[in-house]
């Protein structure tokens, strides 16, 4: 690297960090958060729940909730399975699958390392992890069961493959083929094929096609044999469940009804969730407007403008499926970060060091009122966001936070100037926010987003000889949680066995159940979540005396 890149200082570290360095702060940033709490509402909740079925009841080739369809690629929840089953000996089942998004997040950064140097060269690729690090829509998501994390996966392993297409042609096939078959095995058609353009475009940069478009079409190949190894079995056992998926991906495309509202929801969502990918990718663009049409600046640009079209016409505006817009993004950041000129260089650096150590003050001052009950209004607004919690003094995760805190003061004085220093004080500050939040405030987070205390009481409301459930409303997440918590299953109430059940459980608002009986049916028990105020959970037992 560079020397005017690459700087170190007596007692720091050398930036950018690699080695060690860049090693503690990407595992700090990885394991706090997986394991020590349940599954939550929703897409936590949801995921588990495949893969709980996959063990109680064997749905390997069918993907189910609660003993109900629910269509969905199987690759993500195969390797959750094994994950479970890997570390039972220690560790629950939920906190053993949601390793597997830990393993998976540290393949995306590594992933992300590998794009780059591909794109820009060794001496910027190290960025790349260091800014995906630093998004905030990357560290929610990384840390839940969630499926969409093996797609990003595929994605950074299909830029990586088309920079160096040119170059190593037969190579890039068989990588981006490999991720393209795994991809969609892990998440479906729609999220995968965004990227068939992009390959397109990356054919027409080419200088070798005579290469290049024979290998393309090989990757095709490559990618439908990976299908193959689910499709054919489902096909042979279960062509229903295969009818059905194959329908509800087709229904993803044209899925979206105002494509350019959902869009603009995109971009909105972005300078929060994509900061400071967004602000340095718009900045290489300037610095480099003379080099938009080499492959460095054109792929990665490409790549965003499909992928945004694309989602705007497939996926309504989530988080999670805005993950997909990362790669691009990041990739497209890696050149600003050393070209960012000093002034605004400093700026950033300053805003990162101030903002993380205001939040980690507030993060510690929340700390205080859930443990000691001052400041005294603030413990009274913890209170009322998650009623009859009460928090316990626990010695090593505040000697771990201590430790962090202590950490990051260390870092923020004897980090040397270096074009890296602000990028790398923002991954290393979210990382303290997380790491923070997680020692601190876990048990007052899980309290809100567990569905424990909730199926614990609903299973007390019902009697042991209840015969069949059926159900309205109810959302995957509760399906899920009820099963696992409480071993409750319910039928759909729209099915004909549903109608014979004489229980009907409703999920609906507070002051409203939309799934409630007409009539001839007698509520026994409503409960929801300790701070939710909208949603309610009641149960129904049919009036054998009116019927």
């Amino acid at each position: 690297m560079p020397a005017y890149l690459e700087t170190t200082q007596t007692g720091g570290i050398s930036l950018p960090p690699r080695g060690w360095p860049l090693g503690v702060l990407l595992t700090l940033y990885i394991i706090p958060g997986l394991i020590g709490h349940d599954p939550w509402k929703v897409e936590d909740a949801t995921a588990f729940g495949v893969v709980w079925d996959m063990l109680l009841r064997g749905n390997w080739l069918t993907p189910a909730i609660a003993g109900q369809a629910y269509p969905d690629a199987p690759l993500y929840y195969w390797i959750s399975a094994a994950f479970s089953q890997l570390f039972s000996w220690i560790l629950p089942v939920h906190d053993g699958i949601r390793l597997t998004s830990g393993l998976f997040a540290l393949l995306i950064l590594g992933l992300s390392h590998l794009a780059a140097r591909a794109l820009h060269g060794r001496d910027y690729a190290v960025a790349a992890p260091i800014i995906l690090a630093g998004s905030v829509g990357f560290l929610v998501h990384a840390h839940q069961t969630q499926p969409m994390l093996l797609t990003l996966a595929a994605h950074f392993s299909a830029y990586w493959a088309l920079a160096m297409l040119d170059r190593r042609p037969w190579q890039a096939a068989a990588i981006f083929g490999t991720a393209l078959g795994l991809g969609i095995l892990g998440n479906g058609i729609a999220a995968m094929a965004l990227l068939l353009p992009v390959a397109f475009f990356a054919f027409l940069l080419s200088q070798n096609k005579k290469e290049t478009a024979p290998a393309l079409l090989l990757s095709l190949l490559i990618s439908g044999a990976f299908l193959l190894l689910w499709l054919l079995p489902l096909y042979l056992q279960a062509p229903q469940y295969l009818a059905r998926w194959w329908q509800s991906e087709l229904g993803r495309f044209g899925q979206t009804s105002q494509p350019w509202k959902t869009g603009f929801e995109y971009l909105n969502m972005l300078p929060w969730y994509a900061w400071p990918a967004l602000p340095l990718a718009g900045w290489t663009l300037w610095s480099r407007r003379r080099l938009l049409r080499t492959p460095a600046i054109a792929l990665p640009l490409c790549g965003f403008l499909v992928l945004l079209t694309g989602l705007s016409l497939t996926y309504e505006a989530r988080s999670v499926s805005a993950l997909l817009l990362l790669p691009p993004l990041v990739l497209l950041a890696v050149p600003g970060v050393a070209s960012l000129r000093r002034g605004a260089a400093n700026a950033f650096d300053w805003f990162g060091m101030m903002s993380f150590t205001f939040f980690a003050g507030l993060i510690w001052f929340g700390w205080c009122a859930m443990i000691f009950g001052w400041p005294a209004r603030l413990a009274q607004q913890v209170t009322r966001l998650e009623p009859g919690f009460v928090g316990s003094f626990s010695a090593p995760a505040f000697i771990v936070a201590l430790l962090a805190t202590a950490a990051w003061g260390w870092l923020i004085v004897t980090s040397p100037r270096s074009p890296f220093r602000g990028m790398t004080h923002w991954a290393a500050g979210v990382t303290l926010f997380w790491l923070l939040a997680i020692m601190l405030w876990l048990p007052w987070v899980d309290y809100g987003k567990t569905y424990r205390p909730l199926s614990s009481e609903l299973a007390k409301a019902l009697p042991l000889n209840r015969g069949c459930i059926a159900s309205n409303n109810l959302g995957d997440a509760l399906r899920a949680s009820l099963d696992y918590f409480s071993g409750i299953i319910t039928i759909p109430g729209n099915s004909s066995a549903g109608r014979r059940c004489n229980w009907l459980l409703t999920q609906g608002s507070v002051r409203d159940d939309d799934g409630a009986p007409s009539k001839g049916w007698k509520k026994i028990w409503e409960g929801n979540r300790p701070g939710d105020r909208s949603e309610k959970i009641r149960l129904y037992r049919r009036d054998l005396k009116a019927g």
